[in-house]
């Protein structure tokens, strides 16, 4: 669980260096996004071990759930969470399955498309689609609400799930605290620079 989570997050941090570039240079994101799709290393090997990471982690996410409720199957008497424990760790299974479903809009969204585009409809290469086709994703107001209200319950998930994913793993010395300290600023500068990602797209429209 926290190895699939920890993979997960370096292909967080990698997306996001790819997707900022759609902000601040249109022309390298077209490049990258081109290398990306039609790589054969990328498509063929490290797309399936990301899609197979995701399906570990999250189903794992809820087996380790149902097993934590059948251990306990009468509930407590009183039951005082925030006195042990933070809400955001308490509700990661809630956290999870919303950033589960996010993820199917965001796969619907770039993947399905891409893969349609590029084996069924079978275009040709357009290095220079990727730009204008993600800006016009961001177009419906609803989507960009979806796509900020899901990052926001993505930080959430991090700000539990990143930390203590390093001592699940055995991690705990003298730069334990930095660790911390780190997964805390990460877990919400990248959410929030998706975030912005998003409502830039959404208020910057192409016009023709």
């Amino acid at each position: 669980m926290a190895l699939s989570g920890l993979f997960l997050v370096f292909f967080l941090a990698q997306h996001f260096v790819i997707n900022i570039t759609s902000v601040i240079a249109p022309d390298t994101f077209n490049e990258w996004s081109h290398f990306m799709g039609y790589n054969g290393l990328v498509q063929f090997i490290l797309q399936p071990v990301l899609i197979a990471g995701v399906i570990v982690h999250f189903a794992m996410g809820i087996a380790l759930e149902l097993k934590n409720n059948k251990a306990r199957a009468i509930k407590y008497k009183q039951y005082n969470g925030n006195a042990n424990s933070s809400w955001m760790s308490r509700n990661m299974i809630i956290t999870g399955l919303v950033v589960l479903a996010f993820l199917g809009l965001h796969m619907y969204d770039f993947w399905v498309h891409e893969m349609a585009y590029k084996y069924i409809e079978v275009n040709p290469e357009s290095p220079t689609r990727y730009y204008e086709e993600t800006v016009l994703k961001f177009e419906p107001f609803w989507r960009t609400i979806i796509y900020v209200i899901s990052f926001v319950l993505l930080s959430l998930h991090l700000w539990h799930g990143f930390a203590s994913s390093f001592q699940t793993v055995g991690v705990n010395n003298k730069y334990s605290a930095g660790i911390q300290t780190f997964t805390k600023i990460y877990s919400i500068a990248i959410p929030l620079g998706f975030i912005f990602i998003a409502l830039y797209h959404h208020f910057n429209p192409i016009t023709h």
